[in-house]
């Protein structure tokens, strides 16, 4: 698989989110053996960078990682995130403090003596940005952590952390179905500065693959899918953007790909610095996104994939109103 870089840090041009893994935001995950084999075949089949969160489960996710890289740490990067907290509240904690913790305990959880990526989950209105990086600046010195990065920022805050300490990557929510890093000036902050972009979600949150019903809602659980309150997955929704799935089957057959590898090889065919980590828990799948980066969109087939699709009117938001008040900062 070919490299790319987010800013200095290098890695494969395709990520693996280890998230679904563990259950708890995208379903009931997998058992934990399963989730080991599961990161270590996208290891072998050529991906190198990893994505995990102490709020993953919380914590069994990080353990997982650990687990499943520890024979292999030296060849592949791992990123990690702190800035919830963790006391049911679903709040947010970016204070110093609770950054060092964060570091301390992920770094045993990883089974590792650096975190190659650690990001800012989400933007904490009650901490300064110049605090966190300066934080996590300090963590650089001490060769725990070796690359920051933040996650759904605004522009504005990107330039204020990135003033203090470069930042190397930034994570926000960005696919063929949501956009708004293209308006909100993200992508323009990150090319100018030059930051590297994981979009998470790359796949609609699973809505880009098309194998979805329409009704798929209704076997969510809120306990474990924090979709099942998605404007997105209503059925009403479901059925109106079925367009942009049918679009992208007659899209991609000539091409020999997939919705799922169209919707994937138009990220990785946007920027050089744009690496997008699909996951998931099963191997066939697992096959199929990797098998995207064989896909080669060239700059007429994405003008040709981008008028097909602004001819077509896209329903329903990101996210609930709940995840949204968290990303809408503007620090």
């Amino acid at each position: 698989m070919n490299t790319r870089n987010l800013g200095s840090l290098q890695v494969s041009e395709l990520g693996f989110g280890c998230m679904g893994l563990s259950g708890g935001h995208y379903g009931p995950g997998v058992d934990r053996a399963e989730g080991v084999r599961m990161i270590r075949a996208a290891h072998e089949q050529g991906v190198r960078f990893f994505d995990t969160a102490e709020v993953y489960g919380p914590y069994v996710n990080e353990e997982l990682v650990g687990e499943a890289l520890a024979p292999v740490r030296d060849q592949v990067k791992i990123a990690t995130k702190f800035g919830f907290a963790i006391d049911g509240t679903n709040g947010l904690n970016s204070r110093p403090e609770n950054i060092r913790r964060v570091a301390e305990a992920s770094l045993r959880r990883l089974r590792t003596d650096h975190i190659d990526l650690f990001y800012q989950h989400r933007v904490d209105p009650n901490v300064p940005i110049e605090d966190v990086a300066s934080t996590v600046r300090d963590l650089i010195r001490e060769g725990k952590v070796l690359h920051f990065g933040l996650s759904e920022p605004s522009a504005r805050t990107i330039r204020r952390a990135h003033a203090v300490q470069p930042v190397s990557a930034i994570q926000t929510e960005y696919s063929l179905i949501e956009r708004s890093v293209e308006r909100n000036g993200v992508l323009d902050a990150c090319e100018e500065l030059g930051i590297g972009f994981v979009p998470w979600g790359p796949l609609g949150q699973g809505f880009l693959p098309g194998t979805m019903s329409v009704d798929v809602q209704a076997s969510m659980d809120p306990a474990n899918d924090l979709r099942a309150s998605f404007p997105r997955f209503s059925p009403m929704v479901m059925q109106n953007n079925r367009p942009v799935i049918d679009f992208l089957t007659r899209f991609g057959a000539p091409r020999g790909a997939t919705p799922a590898q169209v919707s994937l090889a138009w990220l990785i065919a946007r920027k050089p610095w744009i690496v997008p980590i699909p996951g998931t828990g099963n191997a066939n799948h697992l096959r199929e996104n990797i098998g995207a980066t064989q896909v080669r969109l060239s700059p007429e087939d994405v003008q040709q994939l981008e008028t097909g699709l602004a001819q077509i009117e896209i329903y329903g938001g990101r996210m609930d109103a709940r995840q949204m008040r968290q990303i809408s900062w503007d620090a």
